[in-house]
C-alpha cells in the first residue's frame, strides 16, 4: 500500500490524502453522531429510574392515601359503564344540551377494588354557557365523575358554536 502511494504523482497523493480525510470526517460524524444518542438516550434513561425510584419509595405512602381514599367513596354514588353514559346525557340535557352530542362505547379498567370507567363525549354546536353549566354541573359529582382530556374547537361558519370533546371517567366500587 505505501508502495503504491509513494509511487503516485504529488496531486493524485493530494487527492488519495483529500479523499481519505473526507472518508475520515464522514465516520467521526458518524460516531460522534451515535454517541450523542447514546448519552442522551443514557441521561433520559437516568431520569426516569430517579422518578421510578422516587414513586417507589413513596409506595407505602401513596397505598395508604388510596386505601384510606376509597374507605370514603360511597359504593351508592359510583357509577358504572351505563350509569356513567345515562348521567353524562342527563347533565347534558340539564345544561341545555339536547342535541347534536355522540358518547362512545365506555372503556372498562378494572382493579381489586375498584374499576375505572372511561368514555369519549362528544358536544357539538354548543353555547359557551351551556358547556359552562355543563361543566359546573359535572364537578358537582367529583370525584366520582372526572374529565381525564377537554378539547374546544369552535365552528368556522359561525364561532360562537362550540365543538367540544372530553374523555370523561368515573370510579365504580367493586368490593
Amino acid at each position: 500500500m505505501k508502495a503504491f502511494f509513494l509511487s503516485r504523482l504529488l496531486r493524485e497523493k493530494l487527492l488519495l490524502l483529500g479523499l481519505v480525510a473526507i472518508a475520515a470526517a464522514m465516520w467521526l460524524s458518524s460516531v460522534a453522531r451515535r454517541v450523542n444518542t447514546f448519552w442522551m438516550e443514557a441521561r433520559v434513561a437516568s431520569a426516569e429510574l430517579a422518578d421510578q425510584k422516587r414513586w417507589l419509595a413513596e409506595r407505602g405512602r401513596i397505598e395508604k392515601e388510596a386505601k384510606t381514599a376509597i374507605e370514603h367513596l360511597d359504593p351508592g354514588h359510583t357509577f358504572d359503564a351505563v350509569r356513567l353514559q345515562a348521567e353524562l346525557d342527563s347533565i347534558a340535557r340539564g345544561a341545555g344540551i339536547s342535541k347534536d352530542t355522540s358518547i362512545d362505547d365506555t372503556q372498562v379498567s378494572s382493579g381489586p377494588q375498584f374499576s375505572i370507567n372511561s368514555v369519549r363525549f362528544v358536544i357539538r354546536n354548543a353555547e359557551y354557557a351551556s358547556l359552562v353549566r355543563f361543566y359546573e354541573e359535572l364537578s358537582k359529582r367529583s370525584p366520582y365523575i372526572g374529565i381525564e382530556e377537554f378539547t374546544l374547537v369552535s365552528n368556522r361558519a359561525a364561532p360562537s358554536q362550540l365543538t367540544a370533546s372530553l374523555r370523561v371517567s368515573s370510579v365504580e366500587v367493586t368490593r
